[in-house]
């Protein structure tokens, strides 16, 4: 069987390895960087290919490569790619599988605010920073070097703390938008609750940045480390994608990978 994955995501990693180590398939992933091209790779991917496709070149992958299943893997927030998955599925009449990281559910505190855009989370963090004249007023950005152009646009530089995959495209970005040398932290991976918390005493945080990415995203961890410190958290909620509906969805990786080996 020759499935193609739309991966960059530890998620898509484990759909990989699932579907490599159990059935006789040939997998063809995509990702959008370098840190996903390796992890689809070394995760037992056969091919990948590295690059954003919008919906006309991911039919002509589809095409090309006799692809019978699309696997869309992608992160919650790539809605642009998800839709264009599913457009070019449909154009050539093949089996659209998403995978959906689960959600999480947020804790009952007046500290966090929740926003459907980043727009309105800039304009929230400004609110924040305006009546909470007694705190620091250093934003932690946890959100993706991508989404880091909304908060420059209308905060100082200096006032930004940004933790980064170790890329040199991230770092590269920080240092483009302004962000000063000692504010971008570097690091890969998610990280423990006490080890979020010791970050935002060092920078002295005072408002928190991030996306309800989920559970594999780390996302709980630093919540719960502000929120030990009493610091205001501001969370960006998950696109709607209107073009799911009737689609199968996958919240878990085994069921996924149970349904496509059984077809």
């Amino acid at each position: 069987m020759k499935i193609m994955i739309m991966a960059g995501t530890s998620d898509a990693g484990k759909i990989i390895q699932g579907l490599s180590s159990r059935g006789a398939v040939d997998i063809l992933a995509t990702a959008t960087t370098r840190h996903g091209t390796d992890l689809a790779r070394t995760s037992g991917a056969d091919k990948v290919l590295e690059g954003r496709f919008d919906s006309v070149e991911l039919a002509k992958i589809i095409r090309d490569g006799d692809i019978e299943v699309l696997i869309d893997a992608t992160h919650p927030f790539a809605s642009e790619a998800t839709r264009n998955a599913i457009i070019a599925s449909e154009t050539l009449k093949v089996d659209y599988i998403r995978f959906e990281r689960p959600t999480i559910n947020l804790p009952d505190s007046d500290l966090i605010y929740k926003c459907p855009s980043f727009e309105e989370a800039v304009g929230q963090i400004l609110q924040i920073l305006d009546q909470e004249k007694n705190i620091p007023g250093r934003i932690f950005h946890l959100a993706g070097v991508n989404t880091l152009h909304y908060l420059t646009e209308r905060i100082s530089p200096d006032l930004i703390v940004a933790r980064v995959l170790p890329s040199l495209y991230s770092v590269k970005k920080c240092l483009e938008l302004g962000i000063p040398n000692g504010n971008i932290v570097a690091m890969e991976g998610t990280f423990s609750r006490d080890f979020n918390r010791i970050l935002m005493e060092e920078f002295e945080i005072g408002v928190v940045l991030t996306k309800e990415s989920g559970p594999s995203g780390g996302t709980m961890s630093k919540i719960q480390a502000a929120l030990d410190l009493d610091i205001p958290v501001v969370i960006v909620t998950r696109p709607e994608v209107a073009e799911l509906h009737g689609k199968k969805v996958f919240h878990d990786v085994k069921s996924l990978c149970d349904e496509v080996l059984s077809q």
